[in-house]
């Protein structure tokens, strides 16, 4: 009896030995195994991971864009536009209107080479798109493609609403672009304008070109008898309103205003002034500009005038201009 409880003490050893055996093999079966809610634990890191990638590059995408952007947008257009040259413009051309005008030149704004096609394809640009250039000839030369063209000047300047335009002595139509080194005087009084004329056309209004004829004149003594201080620069606006006495056959056609608006009286349009019984216009040219000589200014406010009338005879004649 006392063997075989032994045994049996023994063979329960053994038996709990096992057990407990396959329960740690089942154990680390169980730790080698992974759970389902450990995988897709992983796939979320994963795709975390992947969207926080994807974010960060596309914010660095983003930021390589828009660098590439302020580079390009930073860098001048004269750095684009080194092969091409205006041959001796007027003194008076500013900076922007050459960027604009190399601007037409380019078109799509592609570079070019340096061959007779890229020169034929400007002056095919600047004939269509540029009103300031007339006679245009393009030449490519080893280094740069030369553009020289006759400059239209512009000696008016008119206002409708929000628009601003000039017109050139031929009565033809320049785009705006500030112009601080010439005198151009401002037309006022033109007839209802319903449509704003497109650059490079003809603008052919008699009240206007009534306008230009007078500017023209002082244009034409400025080069020869002021040039060191022409006497445009002084005058303000010229206005039209009473052409051909349309508001008021009493008062005169044509009145110039200096900066300080003082009023010039210059009177009929130009070439007629023997139907109204005034100054030949060489006369109103010469009281202009002997009056200008002899106070070195228009303006009342130096002069102490009200206005300066040049269209009654009977006023005293200056010298002959070309004796100033």
């Amino acid at each position: 009896m006392a063997r075989r409880k032994r045994t049996k003490s023994k063979t329960k050893r053994i038996s709990f030995k096992l057990g407990t055996s396959k329960r740690k093999k089942k154990q680390k079966t169980g730790e080698q195994r992974p759970s389902s809610t450990g995988i897709l634990k992983v796939l979320t890191v994963a795709c975390v991971l992947g969207a926080i990638g994807i974010g960060v590059f596309a914010v660095v995408r983003a930021g390589f864009v828009s660098l590439d952007k302020y580079v390009r947008k930073a860098v001048p257009v004269s750095q684009k536009t080194l092969t091409l040259k205006l041959v001796n413009p007027p003194a008076w051309v500013t900076e922007q209107l050459a960027e604009e005008i190399y601007a037409a030149a380019r078109a799509g704004g592609e570079d070019l080479k340096l061959d007779e096609d890229a020169a034929r394809s400007v002056q095919n640009n600047l004939e269509r798109e540029v009103a300031w250039l007339r006679n245009v000839t393009v030449q490519a030369t080893h280094d740069t493609i030369r553009i020289e063209a006759q400059w239209r000047k512009p000696i008016a300047l008119v206002k409708r609403g929000m628009h601003k335009f000039y017109v050139d002595a031929e009565l033809v139509v320049l785009d705006f672009v500030p112009m601080p080194n010439l005198p151009i005087v401002k037309v006022k009084g033109l007839s209802l304008i319903t449509k704003v004329p497109q650059p490079g056309t003809v603008w052919q209004r008699d009240e206007l070109a009534a306008a230009v004829d007078v500017l023209k004149l002082l244009w034409q003594i400025d080069e020869e008898v002021t040039l060191d201080k022409p006497l445009l620069w002084e005058i303000e606006v010229i206005d039209v309103s009473n052409f051909k006495g349309r508001e008021d056959t009493r008062f005169p056609h044509i009145v110039l205003y200096a900066t300080d608006k003082t009023e010039i009286i210059w009177g009929a349009e130009v070439g007629t002034w023997q139907r109204y019984l005034e100054s030949t216009d060489e006369q109103k040219l010469a009281k202009l500009y002997g009056y200008y000589k002899e106070h070195g200014s228009l303006l009342g406010s130096v002069t102490r005038v009200k206005y300066i009338n040049l269209c009654d005879p009977q006023d005293k004649i200056p010298l002959p201009i070309d004796k100033y």
